[in-house]
C-alpha cells in the first residue's frame, strides 16, 4: 500500500496559526513558518503521519488570492524555511501535501497585472474565463471575467488553455524539486475542469513515486473524482455533516446510510479524506450539541473507513464559531502550543490514544467494512477483525454484537472480552465507545483512556443557539428549523433566472426545489443544503439534477 493509504493527516491553516497580518504589504520577509517547528514534535507524538498544509504561496490576503505560485508568502518566510519545514517534517516521519489553488489567481498575478495594464493587446486575456472588455466591475477594470464564488478577488483560470496548464505543471515540478513535497490539495476541486485533473494524475504518476492528489469536493458522487485517471481522494464532507448531525439527532442511521450509499455506488470510501472540521467550517466542539459526544465522534472519525485527519488545535477540544458577516477568523486562529499542552487534556489524551492504535491496527485503514449493529443510539461495526462500537446515549447500554469466537482486548479503556456462541457482550457508558482487538493477533497495549469532555446532555427545547445562514445573518433555529427556509421566508427569492446569474440564497433554493421533485425533503435535507455557501459548487450541484 501507497503511504496515504494507511495516513494520518494534520491540517494547520499557516497564516491563521502563525498570526500573519490579514493583508500582505509586500514589505520584509517574516519568517514566521519557524514557529511551526515545536508542533512538528507535537504531530510525532500524536501519531502524526501527513501534514496538510497551505495555502502557502505569496498573495494578497487569506491565501487563496495567490499573487506568485513559486514564493512563499513573505508574510510566513522565504522559500529557504519552508524547503527546512518541508525537510524537519520528513526527519519526523511526517509527510507533507501543499494547497494548490489552481482555479483561481489574485489579482496581483503578473498575467492578470498584464491583462490590465495592456487590455485587448495583453498576451494573457485568454489565461482567464470570458474576459469581456465591453463590461466593467467593482474595481473599475473596464472590463468583466469569471470568478470563484462570486467574488473578483479570485479569478478564474481558463484551464482548457494549454499555456495556463503549463503554467500549472510546471509549478507542481518546481515545488517537487526545491521543496521536495509529497502531494497535493486542489483547492475547489469540485469546480476544476476535468481533463485538467487528468493532466495532473499523469504529471503526479511521474515526479515523485506515491505522489498524492486530493481534490476539495463538497457535493457530488465522488467516483467522478476518485478513480485511476483522476484523484487519489476527496474531501467527505458526507460523512463530516453525518459524523456531527447523527450525533446531535441521536441518530447512528444517518452515519451508517451515509456510508452505505457511497459504497453500494462503487466508492471506496477508504479512499476518503476524513474530518470533522477545517478552515471552513465551524470547529467540532462547537458544532456539538452535547460535548461529551466529542469522544464517540473522534472514534468514528479514526475507525470508519476513510483517511482521518485532525484541523490544528481541535485535539485539545477547542471552539470556534463562525463569526457574523462570516469571517473565518475564529476558526482560523493563533495558538499557542505551550499554553495549550500545559496540564491534562482529555481529548488530546484520546487523539493522542486514536492515533497510536490507528497506526498500529493496519485493519482500522485496509479492513474491510461490515456493519454489526446499529439503533438510533448505538453502533457496532467490524474493519478488518477489529471491532468498534460507540454509543451517543447519555445512559449506560449493554450490546451484543455478532462476531467471531475468542478473546478481545479493549484499546481505549482496557479490559478481556471473550466471545462465544458467534457474539460478545459489551457494556458502555454514557457518550462513549470501545475499539476491541483481538487477543490472538497482536500483543501491543496501549494506555487506557479516560471518557473526553465530561458535560450535562443539552437537554430538549433547551435555548436555542445562533446559527449563520448562508448571507451571514445570525439568527435562531432548533436543530429541526432550517435557517435557509427562515431567509427565504423574509426574503422570497426569483427562481425564474438562469442559475449562472443565481446567487447563493436562489441556488439554495433552487436545489430544494430540485429535490422535492424526486421526493419528500427532509429536515435533514435543508440542513445540508444551508450549510453549502460555495456558489460554485452549489451551481454545479443543481446542474447535476436529471
Amino acid at each position: 500500500m501507497a503511504w496515504y493509504d494507511e495516513a494520518f493527516f494534520y491540517h494547520i491553516y499557516p497564516l491563521g496559526l502563525c498570526e500573519a497580518p490579514k493583508t500582505n504589504s509586500y514589505g520584509k520577509e517574516e519568517h514566521r513558518l519557524r514557529e511551526l517547528w515545536p508542533w512538528v514534535e507535537h504531530l510525532e507524538r500524536l501519531g502524526v503521519t501527513g501534514l496538510y498544509i497551505g495555502p502557502l504561496f505569496e498573495s494578497g490576503s487569506h491565501g487563496y488570492d495567490t499573487t506568485d505560485y513559486r514564493r512563499l508568502d513573505r508574510r510566513l518566510g522565504s522559500n529557504e524555511d519552508l524547503k527546512d519545514f518541508v525537510r524537519y517534517c520528513h526527519e519526523h516521519g511526517i509527510r507533507v501535501v501543499l494547497d494548490a489553488v489552481f482555479n483561481h489567481s489574485g489579482r496581483d498575478f503578473f498575467a492578470f497585472r498584464d491583462l490590465k495594464e495592456k487590455r485587448e493587446r495583453s498576451e494573457y486575456q485568454d489565461w482567464y474565463c470570458n474576459v469581456n472588455f465591453w463590461n466593467n466591475n467593482e474595481y473599475g477594470d473596464g472590463f468583466s471575467y469569471d470568478n470563484w464564488g462570486g467574488y473578483n478577488l479570485l479569478a478564474k483560470f481558463n484551464l482548457r488553455n494549454p499555456q495556463v496548464v503549463n503554467y500549472h505543471q510546471e509549478t507542481v515540478r518546481y515545488w517537487v524539486s526545491e521543496f521536495d513535497i509529497d502531494g497535493l490539495r486542489l483547492d475547489t476541486a469540485d469546480v476544476l475542469d476535468f481533463d485538467f485533473m487528468r493532466a495532473l494524475r499523469n504529471l503526479a504518476n511521474t515526479v515523485k513515486p506515491e505522489f498524492w492528489l486530493m481534490g476539495e469536493v463538497i457535493h457530488g458522487e465522488y467516483q467522478r473524482w476518485v478513480n485511476p485517471r483522476m484523484l487519489h481522494a476527496v474531501t467527505d464532507y458526507a460523512l463530516h455533516k453525518a459524523l456531527y448531525s447523527g450525533h446531535n439527532d441521536h441518530n447512528y442511521f444517518e452515519i451508517a446510510h451515509t456510508l452505505n450509499r457511497f459504497m453500494q455506488n462503487g466508492v471506496d470510501c477508504r479512499t476518503l479524506y476524513s474530518f470533522v472540521d477545517n478552515h471552513d467550517v465551524e470547529r467540532i466542539h462547537t458544532k456539538l450539541n452535547d460535548k461529551r459526544h466529542w469522544l464517540p465522534v473522534h472514534i468514528l472519525l479514526f475507525c470508519l473507513p476513510g483517511i482521518p485527519s485532525v484541523y490544528y488545535g481541535s485535539e485539545f477540544g477547542i471552539d470556534g464559531r463562525k463569526a457574523r458577516g462570516g469571517s473565518d477568523d475564529e476558526i482560523r486562529p493563533q495558538l499557542n502550543l505551550d499554553e495549550l499542552l500545559t496540564g491534562e487534556n482529555s481529548c488530546l489524551e484520546a487523539v493522542r490514544a486514536l492515533g497510536q492504535i490507528y497506526r498500529q491496527e493496519k485493519a482500522l485503514a485496509w479492513g474491510d467494512y461490515h456493519q454489526l449493529v446499529l439503533t438510533t443510539k448505538q453502533y457496532a461495526f467490524r474493519r478488518g477483525d477489529v471491532l468498534v462500537a460507540v454509543n451517543n446515549d447519555g445512559g449506560e447500554c449493554e450490546l451484543s454484537i455478532p462476531c467471531a469466537d475468542g478473546s478481545y482486548r479493549g484499546a481505549l479503556h482496557g479490559g478481556a472480552f471473550t466471545a462465544g456462541n458467534g457474539r460478545l457482550s459489551l457494556h458502555l457508558g454514557p457518550c462513549d465507545g470501545e475499539i476491541l482487538i483481538p487477543e490472538s493477533r497482536s500483543t501491543a497495549r496501549f494506555e487506557p483512556i479516560r471518557t473526553a469532555v465530561p458535560e450535562p446532555e443539552a437537554k430538549a427545547g433547551a435555548e436555542k443557539a445562533p446559527v449563520v445562514t448562508a448571507t451571514g445573518k445570525e439568527t435562531t433555529a432548533t436543530a429541526t428549523e432550517s435557517p435557509l427556509t427562515q431567509a427565504q421566508a423574509d426574503h422570497p427569492l426569483d427562481l425564474s433566472k438562469p442559475y449562472e446569474q443565481m446567487n447563493v440564497e436562489e441556488l439554495q433554493a433552487a436545489i430544494l426545489q430540485k429535490l422535492a421533485h424526486n421526493g419528500p425533503v427532509t429536515d435533514q435535507m435543508r440542513r445540508d443544503v444551508a450549510a453549502n455557501i460555495w456558489r460554485d459548487s452549489l451551481l454545479n450541484w443543481v446542474k447535476s439534477f436529471r
